[in-house]
């Protein structure tokens, strides 16, 4: 009798050591089983920044931080002496060049041409007398009564009052025309050269007023009011909202099923829901990114890939630097 209640004791004992492995086994297994590798995204957003050609003084803002703005609206203003006097410089040399122009297109003054003329006609009055002297001595010299110096001489006196003629009629046909027709181009390429300068400077004063190029956030605003800056130095960034993308950072052995086009579902922490995404761009890290080291069991290095997914549709609440969950099995 005692030695079957010791074989009862052993052999229970030992299916109950037996449940106790197996209950242990199926805890294990469960409990150690790999689960779902997890990824975690951050939203991104395309922002543009605005700044200045010209250097200046923040004189005022006109929009806050978070403020939504639209293509079109004055972000800030900037003040900028400096460009207003090479506005004035350039507009008094705008008048100069156009007064020289409208000399050169005028002409001579009435005075100048009536002068010009009188000169002409004192010229004309010589060149009748110096030819009656000629003729008379040429006369006289064919009759064998002059010398042929005289003869040389009055010649000579009648060639000079003919140049001397159409050098006067010269002078008064200029006073009468005018410039010269390159004078004219070169006055009227000053004009036009001057009101590029004009042009130029209003260039600069039209950049003292920041506008939105596109609709947007304000996201960040640099400087303060009064402060100074410098040529393309940032004032602020706007956020395009509509334009948004979740960034994964994805080891290469979780690449599986992630391709161009694949449409994917991700958890918004934030939000406490679910989005559906679509990737449309993968390109690796480089050398510089984070590898995860294998060697040591034999296996090979893993490098990261940058891989981003657009969401499918206006997700309403969702901000850049919120985190995106995505699981991979």
């Amino acid at each position: 009798m005692d030695t079957k209640s010791q074989n009862s004791n052993m052999l229970l004992a030992f299916l109950t050591l037996l449940g106790v492995i197996a209950v242990v086994s199926v805890v294990g297994f469960f409990a150690l089983r790999k689960g779902p590798e997890i990824v975690q995204g951050q939203a991104e957003v395309t922002e543009y920044r605005v700044s200045s050609k010209v250097p200046g003084r923040i004189l005022e803002f006109r929009v806050k931080e978070g403020q939504t703005v639209h293509a079109g609206d004055t972000l800030a203003l900037l003040e900028a002496p400096d460009v207003q006097a090479k506005l004035e410089q350039a507009l008094a040399a705008q008048a100069a060049a156009q007064a020289q122009d409208a000399k050169a297109k005028k002409g001579a003054r009435s005075e100048q041409i009536q002068a010009a003329y009188e000169l002409w006609q004192k010229a004309r009055a010589g060149l009748t007398i110096a030819e009656k002297s000629y003729n008379r001595i040429k006369n006289l010299h064919d009759e064998g009564v002059m010398s042929a110096q005289k003869l040389d001489e009055v010649t000579a006196q009648r060639d000079a009052a003919r140049a001397t003629e159409k050098a006067a009629k010269a002078q008064y046909d200029m006073a009468v025309n005018g410039a010269e027709r390159e004078d004219k181009e070169a006055a009227a390429a000053l004009v036009e050269r001057a009101k590029g300068a004009v042009a130029e400077v209003e260039s600069y004063i039209r950049e003292t007023y920041l506008i939105a190029q596109t609709d947007g956030e304000v996201a960040e605003i640099f400087p303060k009011p009064g402060e100074l800056v410098g040529t393309g130095a940032p004032i602020m960034n706007i956020a395009i909202v509509e334009e948004m993308w979740v960034t994964f950072n994805v080891r290469e052995d979780l690449l599986q099923g992630l391709n161009i086009g694949t449409e994917l579902e991700a958890y918004v922490p934030a939000l406490d829901r679910n989005i559906r995404l679509k990737v449309y761009h993968m390109k690796d890290l480089g050398t510089y990114a984070a590898w995860k080291a294998t060697k040591t069991t034999g296996q090979f290095d893993l490098k990261t890939f940058e891989v981003k997914a657009a969401p499918q549709e206006q997700v309403e609440g969702l901000r850049a630097g919120m985190s995106v969950i995505l699981e991979k099995e």
